[in-house]
Parts: structure tokens; sequence; C-alpha cells
């Protein structure tokens, strides 16, 4: 069991883990670190939290496991700090969408001081955000990844898949550059494309939207996330979206030389085919 798990950045992530944990009585105390403690407040005041923070030193202190539930560029801003604060043979994982930066800056502090850090992406969300959507469910049967580097402490893979397997969660491993260039692809880019269909539409004209039913609503869906979470995530990612998009394009291109040239048979064998590569999902 966990003495004292810290999470920073109580948010839909790190609130869903609170509660989890809570409700799995997986740790002795649970220390919510924020900027704005009246923010911290619901979770305290509902028991998920034993008790919170807006000093982070304070909060990761005597943590024997910390979780950097923030958006990436403040989890690598902030990591060099948690390094420094956090007792000698503490576990230290992050809910980060991109890795290669990350694990850098791990690397790096891995040199100066042993801190026991592996990067964990779990592949569930919401469009909504903060603390009010969280729930103790969200990560039971869901995928998370965590990518280790030659230089990550074995035992800190096992703690931290140990973990994510007690909240429910189905664990695949990924060195942090394979996790990024397969994340592009199948989360940033729909993103990504998400926000341009909408803005395709809009461009059409007002009657287009007035007209959107359930199929577009779902299919953009994803559109309605926090704008300034998803812009960080693009640029922390961009190499790998670059090339996703690349692919995309062409992809997308085929489809529009088969619909202009009126080519039946290629589009209904390419829509066919796609059809079933995405039946393989379910």
């Amino acid at each position: 069991m966990i003495q004292r798990l810290a999470i920073v950045g109580v948010g839909l992530l790190g609130g869903s883990v609170a509660k989890a944990v809570r409700s799995g009585e997986l740790a002795r105390e649970i220390v919510g670190v924020g900027r704005d403690e009246a923010r911290l407040g619901a979770a305290l005041g509902d028991g998920t939290l034993d008790r919170v923070t807006t000093d982070l030193n304070v909060g990761v202190k005597d943590a024997d496991f910390v979780l950097l539930a923030l958006p990436v560029l403040a989890i690598e801003a902030l990591l060099p700090r948690v390094w420094r604060a956090a007792p000698d043979g503490a576990t230290v994982t992050d809910v980060g969408s991109t890795k290669g930066a990350i694990a850098r800056v791990a690397d790096r502090l891995a040199a100066g001081r042993a801190l026991a850090f592996v990067g964990s992406h779990p592949m569930a969300g919401s469009e909504r955000s903060g603390y009010g959507v969280a729930r103790a469910d969200l990560f039971r049967a869901a995928t998370v990844v965590v990518t280790p580097t030659d230089r990550t402490e074995p035992r800190a893979v096992k703690a931290v898949a140990g973990f994510w397997e007690a909240l429910g969660a189905r664990v695949s491993t990924l060195d942090p550059e394979t996790h990024d260039q397969a994340v592009a692809a199948i989360s940033h880019l729909p993103h990504l494309v998400a926000y341009a269909l909408v803005d395709g539409a809009t461009r059409v004209g007002p009657i287009a939207l007035a007209l959107a039913a359930r199929g577009f609503k779902d299919t953009t869906r994803i559109a309605a996330s926090d704008p300034d979470v998803w812009s960080e995530i693009f640029l922390a990612n961009r190499a790998p979206l670059a090339a996703s998009l690349d692919v995309f394009r062409r992809a997308l291109g085929e489809l529009e030389d088969a619909v202009v040239r009126g080519s039946a048979e290629e589009l209904r064998g390419a829509l066919a085919r796609i059809k079933a590569a995405r039946e393989a999902l379910e």
C-alpha cells in the first residue's frame, strides 16, 4: 500500500486517480497539490483528499508516490522541482499525452540524484475538464501506456504498472518516441481534424451547423476539448503530428481523387477497406 500519494493537479485525470485510489483503499493518505487552494476544496470536502496545499515542496515531501497530472509543458517545467523536493526512494509518474521531452528531462535529472521516474499516459479522458467530471471508474478497462527509457529503474516500471493495474487499467509498454508517434496518429491528429471539421462547416455558412445532427456531433465531440490543453499537446508533439498530418493528407487526397473522377468502383473499394479496418477495432 502507498503510504502517502501526492497528486499534483487535481482535475479530471488527477481527480479520477484520487477517487479510484480512495475507493480501492490503495493509499493511507492522499495529498492534493494545486495553484488555488479554493479549487481543491471540492476534493477535500467530499473526502477524496486528506490534505491540500499550494506549496509543491510541502505537497511532495515524504510522499512515496507522486503523480503529476498537469499539462505536458507544466510537467516538464515542474519535474526538476519535484526531483529536488521528493524523498529518496519515491516513485514519480505523470499523465502527459506526450512523452519524449518529459523523458529527456527525467533522464538528465537521473544523472544527478536517484529518483524512480517512469512516464505514463492513460488513454482515457473526456472533452470536459476539471474535478467536477472526475470519476473513480475512468481507468477501468482503459489502456495506460508506460514509457521507460534505458535509464529507468526497473522497480519504477513495476511500481507504476502495478499502480495503474490496481486502478483497473490494462498496461502497455512503449519507448517514449514510439509512443509519441503512435498517439500523434490515433489521438492528436483526430483532435486536430475534429477542430478543422467544425471550422470547415462554420465557413460553409450558419445553416450547415444548424442542420448538424448526431453523426456530425459524434464525429466532432472532441473539438469541444480545452484549447489551452490541446494547443500545448499539438506543439509539444509537433514533429510526429506533422508526419501524421502528411499521411492523412495523402489518404484524404486519394479519396478526393476518386470522388472527383466519379470512380464508383475505386471509391467503393477504398471505403470497404477502411470500413473493415474500423470494424476490427470493436
